[in-house]
């Protein structure tokens, strides 16, 4: 039974990436930066350094990759002992393991996840410019008329728990839907779930998808919270919905299934592939659930299928927040949890871990970094080996298409990572 696991930690680089100097990013590094950081302000109740260990993930060749990945070694081994010369860790490691760059011209979220997937965006998405009114008037215009709007808050880039604290309470009195963005491609919209309505809140962003589509906005999302005032506001992450653009040629989802696979997503993955490709999908919200949420599409899964698991929480609660503490505690908590996935593991099952872009918790600014990715292959049928660097995303997903049995995608080479 060949099937496929993948669990991308959204955010999760391992180093800057060759053209890091053009996005503003040369010497970010989620991983070594978070690991540095606990060592230096983490502490035990006796006052010693309480490090970052994440010894399930540096079995299946985590900390090789990042020195990979970087030249360099950590400040403290995730492994909690020193790294050995060879490229194994002294057979430590248990998987085959390699660092990536990406090619597409952006550092979000449907960049990273479309190559991956085989589909490298070549073309330059739009973007709102970070002033104040920094969405067209026509815009704005169009979006009160058709939405039926008494008039809308923000206009502006921010984050998004910072704009509810500010304009919640406006919004709940005067019924005007708070729309921003951020250096993503993205319009959000933030309302009430009981005072606005979450059905609303949803017909509303639908509107807005179509009236950015001449602007080459990747997605609009909605944001909706609770509370009562502005000290009390909560978004609910499980109500989140994004609208994407669909990938502009055929994924390794659509592929499998177009085969008479199967792809059974978890999290926020239908909506990065716009609900194309999908053939289950599973809704979860938070670390905890979405760990979960993938057990039960890995027992659930029949033969020839894909389960794809994001990790949303990495980038949106802990990277962009630029939270350190957070990110490096929720590392821990995933790797604490990895064993239950290992025992769910048949013969023929294959399981990727891998991210989509950086986004350094110690870096200026709320922004995504430009990193190289990990790219972690471990099962029965996978030998355990350094690969050489990835210099296309692709890679990965033209190797998972040749052992899912899928015709090759349209970028990328297959990587011989199996036993004989």
């Amino acid at each position: 039974m060949v099937r496929v696991i993948i669990t991308l930690l959204d955010s999760f680089g391992i180093g800057s990436a060759h053209d890091a100097v053009a996005f503003g990013d040369m010497g970010s590094d989620t991983l070594g930066h978070i690991v540095k950081w606990m060592a230096e302000n983490r502490k035990n109740p006796d006052g010693s350094p309480r490090y970052l260990l994440l010894p399930n993930l540096a079995a299946l060749g985590l900390e090789t990759a990042h020195r990979l990945s970087t030249g360099e070694d950590m400040v403290h081994p995730i492994s909690g002992e020193p790294l050995k010369d060879t490229a194994l860790d002294g057979g430590r490691v248990k998987a085959a393991y390699t660092c990536a760059e990406e090619v597409s011209r952006g550092k979000d979220t449907l960049s990273g996840h479309w190559e991956i997937a085989g589909v490298p965006v070549d073309f330059d998405w739009g973007y709102f410019p970070d002033k104040p009114h920094c969405f067209p008037q026509e815009l704005v215009d169009s979006l009160i008329r058709e939405g039926n709007l008494p008039g809308v808050l923000g206009e502006k880039l921010a984050s998004g728990t910072e704009i509810v604290r500010e304009l919640g309470e406006e919004h709940m009195r005067t019924g005007k839907p708070i729309i921003y963005s951020s250096a993503d491609s993205v319009l959000q919209i933030a309302c009430h779930e009981e005072t606005f309505g979450l059905e609303r809140l949803y017909d509303l962003c639908k509107l807005s998808f179509e009236l950015v589509k001449p602007y080459k906005i990747a997605r609009v999302i909605a944001r909706p919270f609770v509370g009562t005032k502005a000290a009390d506001f909560q978004r609910v992450a499980a109500h989140r919905h994004d609208y994407a653009v669909p990938a502009h040629e055929e994924t390794l989802l659509d592929k499998l299934v177009a085969a008479g696979g199967n792809v059974y997503a978890v999290g926020k993955i239908a909506d990065i592939f716009a609900h194309r490709g999908i053939t289950k999908h599973y809704p979860a919200a938070g670390l905890d659930k979405i760990f979960d949420a993938t057990l039960q599409a890995v027992k659930d899964a029949p033969d020839r299928t894909l389960v794809f698991a994001n990790f949303v929480d990495f980038d949106s609660s802990f990277g962009h927040r630029r939270d350190a503490l957070g990110y490096g505690e929720g590392l821990e908590y995933y790797d604490s949890r990895l064993p239950e996935l290992f025992a769910l593991l048949q013969p023929d099952d294959v399981l990727l871990v891998t991210a989509d872009h950086g986004c350094d918790p110690t870096w200026k600014g709320t922004d995504h970094t430009r990193e190289k990715i990990p790219v972690l292959f471990y099962g029965q049928n996978v030998k355990p080996q350094q690969i050489p660097p990835l210099h296309i995303f692709s890679d990965i997903g033209q190797t998972l298409a040749g052992y899912l049995g899928v015709a090759p995608l349209g970028h990328g080479t297959a990587k011989n990572i199996w036993k004989e």
